[in-house]
């Protein structure tokens, strides 16, 4: 079964989202262990050691506090000796039990200032033996007025849990199991909608794509974001239009072809069967007639052959050096009657002084010939049609000016294009 991007988004969203989920859940079940572990032990620490102080305070020292702190009855039993500001006797209760280490294992023990063990944590330090100062570096002092009076040395290894942080935890579990479901049911929903948002231009492009493929080229699709898919949708858009627009040139093209072609083709006709009929006889004129329009039928099989293998990459430059006025020279001689017949005056406006420059004689022979043309063809008598060079700087730059009505505003992003005219009467 595969799956669509829809779905892959959607799988992707809910994955990402699972595995965030699970290590952060991971992290905060390992982390709020360790935590709650070390608040329990800061917190009974804290206790124990107030504890010290107020028996140290009470009796002048920590004799006989190991047998209360493992004696089974301690539970809201006073402290021994300890009196208020209205005098003795006034017990204190306290819950010694809590300190007992069969609560949380053997989590304490003490020593006096002189490092002497009073209640047992170390199995080789028994009661009475002297701890060595590596040992007493890591305890935690016990001071009164500035003075230390004892150690408390905590277990190394964490205790185990009592019932209620045992619960606790299991409670913390659950609102994390809990979060994880509902993060992931949040990441499918948000998953969801996203991929959706996501793939919809992209499904409206491939609709688009499969309308072009069936022939209708002017395909747009609506651009509703500035990413990459708003982007990918307004190339599209471009690549349309210029595809329908190259579309419509094509059919122009070959309508300009065909109508270039019909003309001397139908003279041509016109003439063979009028003298094969014997309507006309076959004079020079009318030969010399008819080879004019094959001559014009021969132009127009090169120019499509040249544009051939233009579109092909094969057509090959002949580069020469020439002076800018005689390439302008030359290219104006074979219009210079046609001029004259027209009434319109040709001439030529480069200075001797320009250098040679590279270029293909005949292919830009082949452009004069085109603008020189288009010029005689709309300048009107009495006109002028001016050929001029310079070179203001690396390149060499001609212009062909004519007084005629120029092109208008509409077909000036055209002239570039292949076949293309501007009267649409040539277009059927």
């Amino acid at each position: 079964m595969k799956l669509s991007l829809t779905g892959k988004l959607s799988l992707a969203f809910l994955l990402v989202a699972l595995t965030a989920t699970l290590i952060v859940a991971l992290v905060i079940r390992l982390y709020s262990a360790e935590q709650l572990n070390q608040l329990v032990i800061d917190q009974q620490r804290s206790e124990y050691i107030d504890l010290l102080k107020e028996y140290y305070l009470a009796n002048g020292s920590f004799r006989g506090i190991g047998e209360l702190l493992l004696s089974e009855e301690v539970e809201g039993r006073a402290v021994p000796g300890s009196q208020d500001a209205f005098g003795p006797a006034k017990s204190r209760r306290r819950d010694y039990s809590y300190f007992r280490p069969d609560r949380r294992g053997n989590l304490f023990g003490i020593a006096n200032a002189r490092g002497v063990v009073i209640l047992p944590l170390i199995p080789h330090f028994p009661p009475g033996a002297r701890l060595p100062s590596m040992v007493l570096s890591q305890a935690e002092p016990v001071a009164v007025d500035g003075e230390t009076i004892a150690y408390v040395l905590t277990a190394p290894n964490p205790p185990d849990f009592t019932p209620a942080e045992r619960a606790f935890l299991s409670r913390t579990n659950t609102a994390l199991w809990i979060a994880a479901f509902g993060a992931s049911v949040v990441a499918l929903a948000v998953g969801l909608i996203l991929a959706r948002t996501l793939t919809r231009p992209l499904r409206a492009l491939t609709q688009a794509a499969r309308n072009i493929t069936q022939g209708e080229l002017e395909q747009q699709v609506e651009v509703k974001s500035g990413d990459e898919i708003g982007q990918l949708s307004e190339a599209f858009n471009r690549m349309s239009s210029e595809i329908a627009r190259v579309n419509r040139l094509r059919r122009q093209m070959t309508a300009d072809i065909a109508h270039d072609l019909r003309t001397p083709l139908t003279v041509i006709a016109g003439y063979i069967e009028s003298m094969r009929d014997g309507v006309l006889q076959p004079t020079h004129e009318r030969l010399d007639l008819i080879h004019n329009e094959i001559d014009q039928l021969q132009r127009l099989v090169n120019d499509l052959r040249t544009l051939s293998r233009a579109d092909a990459g094969e057509l090959a430059l002949n580069m020469a050096p020439i002076l800018p006025v005689n390439l302008l020279e030359n290219a104006a001689a074979p219009y210079d009657t046609q001029a004259e017949i027209s009434g319109v005056e040709l001439k030529v406006e480069a200075g001797d002084h320009l250098p040679p420059i590279e270029v293909d004689e005949s292919r830009m022979a082949q452009v004069f010939s085109n603008l020189i043309s288009n010029a005689l063809r709309f300048t009107p008598e009495g006109g002028e049609i001016k050929l001029t060079a310079a070179l203001p700087g690396d390149d060499a730059v001609f212009c062909v000016v004519d007084n005629g009505p120029g092109i208008p505003a509409q077909d000036l992003p055209h002239v570039f294009d292949r076949f293309y005219r501007g009267d649409p009467s040539r277009s059927d």
